[in-house]
């Protein structure tokens, strides 16, 4: 690891988003998502899944009161289990004094402060700002004296907490709520939110930690690796990096934790003779438990846990310079894109434990990429991008925003999908218990409703994804329309970026500066484009470069750029900027056709289409049911999909690119209605025109059929 490399995000209050495309995402989120999240963080929303999350916070704040009220009279409650969600005899009428929902339900309120906190940053919004900070006060006055704040515990009793880390979330909790905090202050300069945060984190400090007083578990659920990160660099408190370090060290040791937690629960509860047996390692992959972490080198587990803490590990082995951290990052990394990735950018194949499965198992139909884990790995790319700039990180995390994390909310913004599958036959989804987990239109909320505040967190902070800097370079990862400030040696640089991506290669960058700035830019050369070229004006003189893909030759026309390269996917411009310079790119945008390894069992004789980095799928509402009998025609198409169309739409309200392309459709036999199973006979064609859209924009046209892969004649 060299730390020559290392980079990190512009500051968020440095950049405006303007982009045709992101900027209507953001303006969304801000407008019509957010405050629809908050009306379900209220059971507000007629006809969706209760939330409960501030329901609890009410009942702990008053809890808090009546403590203050009453004094040493207080009678703290016992602990009292009531599942790992708890709900109420009468959902129309929840006891207002009980906890009800999932253990880890006050997350949903930090995801949604977050998300708040970046879209204050983008677009000052008073009566969004009021509202924040009215949660803001609920969520405080929960909090005990010693800094502990969760509400599963203080409504259940605290005499059990920190007592089943593997499955009760409370670090979890904890590392949302930084993640919140920061983004709120940093949006706002308002510190009543951070200052809980810190007092809940230096009170988990003093529990964990690898003196012999001190408690060695770690999160079951993991996040507050990052969060606690995030909150040290705020800060400046080494304790927060250190305790960060801890939980990444201490996971996967044995003797097990979660065994150790799990005997001293059986004692408490008289069940010593109903433990389970504590020798398969296996069972904690699920965790990411079974071997400690810097020795792990397969992706396994929960895809959303795991994908979070491998981006608490870069961010670790960044900040300590540790490489076999890093290491194991790119161990990781590797397995996740060479054998476990979705075509869309999506990740965990199964249902079952919401989980990785085994290499090259990725179905379709019964797929899980949940939106969440689309989500963490944007997260670990961007990281594994502040440690080394190579263009493989920013491709994933493109795919993976612009497919598997939109797809997850309706263009409108009110129904979301946990699960973002491939394939989609609707009857299945209703009547195939094996697929009932696959939903074949968005819903309005979720009793576990994390993905929804978490792709508001992520659309509304997407130009901390886009841009990374050091002192004299500024990285451009993903391109968006926008206007930032990069300074240098004291010296303010002004850029806007103008683009038409995802829809189109053409990017410009313009310079205002009051004298001239020596720095270095460095432009992704996207995987999706095979060649391109720029245009480059510094100081009056023109540059003119091109290159394949793989970045392997250039040819500079004229000029006196002090260094032109490419490294890593990256192209770099090294000048002394000044007013009125200018960089042009454009990037070829073929429309590629894309089959799978073959050892993808589901994918054999299919293909998938993308175009720029946008998947796309065919859906009933454009070519009829039955989308299985559908075919490519090869032939027709061409090699290099010189016979797709590509026309620009405003269907949906959504401007868009939609593909047509040469096909066929299998005639049914004329035997068809009367036997299940006849002898062999060739198939029968008609040929069709195939119509494609973005897959980020099926299920807005209601319930049907949906296919990204499709046979290839």
């Amino acid at each position: 690891m060299d730390k020559r490399n290392f980079s990190r995000p512009l500051d968020l209050k440095l950049v405006t988003v303007t982009d045709a495309f992101w900027h209507r995402e953001q303006e969304l989120v801000r407008k019509e998502v957010l405050p629809y999240q908050w009306e379900a963080l209220n059971d507000r929303i007629p006809d969706a899944a209760p939330s409960y999350c501030m329901h609890n916070f009410r009942a702990a704040g008053r809890m808090m009161q009546e403590k203050q009220k009453k004094g040493s009279a207080y009678v703290a409650p016992s602990y009292t289990f009531r599942g790992f969600e708890a709900l109420p005899e009468d959902p129309k009428n929840p006891e207002p004094d009980k906890f009800y929902g999932f253990v880890f339900q006050d997350s949903d309120f930090s995801k949604w402060i977050e998300a708040v906190g970046y879209s204050l940053t983008q677009h000052p919004d008073a009566q969004l700002e009021q509202t924040a900070d009215e949660a803001i006060d609920l969520v405080c006055a929960a909090q005990l004296e010693n800094g502990y704040l969760d509400t599963y515990y203080i409504i259940n009793g605290m005499d059990r907490a920190f007592t089943n880390l593997k499955d009760h979330h409370e670090l979890y909790c904890l590392g949302h709520l930084i993640e919140g905090a920061v983004a709120y202050y940093q949006a706002t300069g308002k510190d009543k939110l951070l200052n809980a945060a810190r007092r809940y984190a230096d009170y988990v400090a003093v529990y964990f930690g690898p003196q012999e007083d001190q408690c060695k578990g770690y999160p079951g659920h993991e996040i507050a690796e990052m969060a606690l990160v995030r909150l040290y660099e705020v800060t400046g408190d080494n304790r927060y990096l250190e305790l960060s370090r801890f939980f990444l060290n201490q996971r996967g040791t044995k003797p097990y934790y979660f065994d150790e937690e799990e005997r001293k629960r059986a004692v408490l509860e008289g069940r010593e003779n109903q433990l389970p047996k504590f020798d398969e390692e296996e069972r904690y992959a699920y965790y990411q438990a079974h071997k400690p972490v810097c020795e792990q080198e397969e992706a396994v587990g929960h895809a959303v846990r795991a994908v979070y803490l491998y981006s608490g590990l870069a961010d670790v082995a960044r900040l300590t310079e540790d490489d076999a951290m890093y290491a194991a990052c790119q161990r990781l990394w590797e397995n996740i894109v060479r054998e476990k990735l979705y075509v869309t950018g999506g990740i965990g194949g199964t249902s079952h434990g919401e989980s990785f499965s085994f290499p090259f198992d990725l179905p379709n139909d019964t797929s899980y990429s949940e939106t969440c884990a689309a989500i963490g790995l944007a997260f670990f790319a961007r990281r594994m991008l502040e440690i080394k700039a190579e263009s493989q990180y920013a491709d994933v995390c493109e795919l993976a925003l612009y497919n598997t994390v939109l797809s997850g909310m309706a263009l409108d913004g009110k129904s979301f999908f946990y699960v973002n599958p491939l394939e989609v036959l609707p009857e299945a989804c209703h009547k195939d218990f094996h697929k009932s987990h696959v939903k074949p239109v968005r819903q309005k909320w979720f009793g576990c409703a994390c993905c929804p505040p978490n792709i508001a967190r992520i659309v509304s902070s997407v130009a901390s994804y886009a841009y990374t800097e050091r002192e004299d370079t500024l990285w451009f990862h993903l391109y968006m329309g926008s206007v930032l400030t990069k300074m240098v040696g004291g010296q303010e640089m002004n850029l806007c970026v103008e683009t038409d991506m995802p829809w189109n290669g053409h990017v410009s960058v313009k310079f205002h500066t009051q004298e001239a700035v020596s720095c270095t830019l460095a432009m992704r050369i996207p995987g999706w484009s095979v060649k391109g070229s720029a245009t480059v004006v510094c100081g009056g003189a023109a540059v003119g470069i091109s290159w394949e893909k793989g970045g392997g030759q250039l040819y500079v026309v004229q000029g006196s750029l002090k260094e032109v390269s490419v490294q890593d996917g990256y192209l770099y411009l090294s000048g002394a900027w000044q007013e009125g310079d200018c960089i042009s790119l454009a990037f070829s945008m073929e429309v590629h056709i894309v089959c799978a390894n073959e050892r993808v069992r589901e994918d054999i004789g299919k293909a998938a289409f993308i175009r720029g980095p946008v998947v796309y799928c065919m859906e009933e509402a454009d070519n009829g049911k039955d989308l299985h009998l559908y075919s490519i025609d090869a032939a027709q198409l061409g090699t290099d999909c010189q016979n797709a169309v590509v026309e620009m739409s405003e269907e949906l309200g959504h401007p868009m690119a939609v593909l047509r392309v040469p096909g066929k459709r299998r005639l049914f036999s004329q035997s068809e209605k009367r036997t299940l199973y006849r002898k062999y006979e060739p198939a029968q064609y008609e040929d069709v025109t195939l119509k494609l859209i973005p897959y980020y924009t099926w299920c807005n046209r209601g319930e049907g059929e949906m296919s990204v892969w499709i046979r290839c004649d």
